[in-house]
């Protein structure tokens, strides 16, 4: 089993960005899964562009995006990605749709067809902060997400998919007290077990 995981570059004048640093942490083989690290940048069209290529390159049995939403205390495990794009800020080419729908031929909505409250339950029990999420934001990685099933449902319909959103790194909150954040150890704890509930 091959497993395609994404994160992000740095955004919005962060320096470093969570979701990144946590793949960049992990090992290549999980439960005799093959893992398959890729950076997206956080970019509206070149994110989905360099998503795409990947997956009809490697044809993963499964991917999993993953993104910085700062603010929050958990891993958000994503549960719907909508045909929307509304960017409250720019990308890192400077877009910010506004209003705009992703693909004019495409469903309002897709669900993730990753095992989202199983993995939810997993990392629960291991002691890792998780929840479902019900709204993956209208930005980039909603973007990314909604397009990544729509290519599963036109491409490749043996495809899993989904998206979980991680929390700032602490040092990404020195100068937020105020805000929460997770050690870069939880955060890839939680995308490891993530991926090893795809062996069950």
């Amino acid at each position: 089993m091959r497993v395609l995981i994404t994160g992000f570059d740095p955004f919005d004048n962060e320096e470093i960005n969570p979701s990144w640093e946590a793949i960049k942490c992990l090992p290549t083989e999980i439960n005799g899964i093959e893992v398959h690290k890729l950076q997206l940048p956080t970019s509206f069209e070149r994110g989905v562009a360099t998503l795409v290529e990947a997956l009809f390159a490697l044809r993963p049995d499964a991917t999993i995006q993953v993104g910085q939403h700062g603010g929050v205390a958990s891993l958000q495990i994503e549960r719907v990605a909508i045909n929307l794009a509304n960017a409250r800020i720019s990308d890192n080419d400077g877009n910010s749709p506004k209003e705009k729908t992703i693909l004019t031929k495409a469903p309002t909505a897709y669900f993730a067809t990753l095992p989202t409250a199983q993995i939810v339950r997993e990392l629960q029990a291991s002691g890792i902060p998780a929840q479902l999420s019900y709204s993956a934001g209208t930005f980039v990685c909603n973007t990314v997400m909604f397009t990544a099933l729509h290519f599963a449902a036109t491409e490749m319909p043996t495809l899993k998919s989904g998206f979980i959103h991680v929390p700032y790194l602490p040092a990404q909150v020195v100068n937020r007290p105020a805000v929460a954040s997770m050690s870069l150890e939880m955060i890839t704890a939680g995308l490891e077990k993530a991926i090893s509930v795809l062996a069950d």
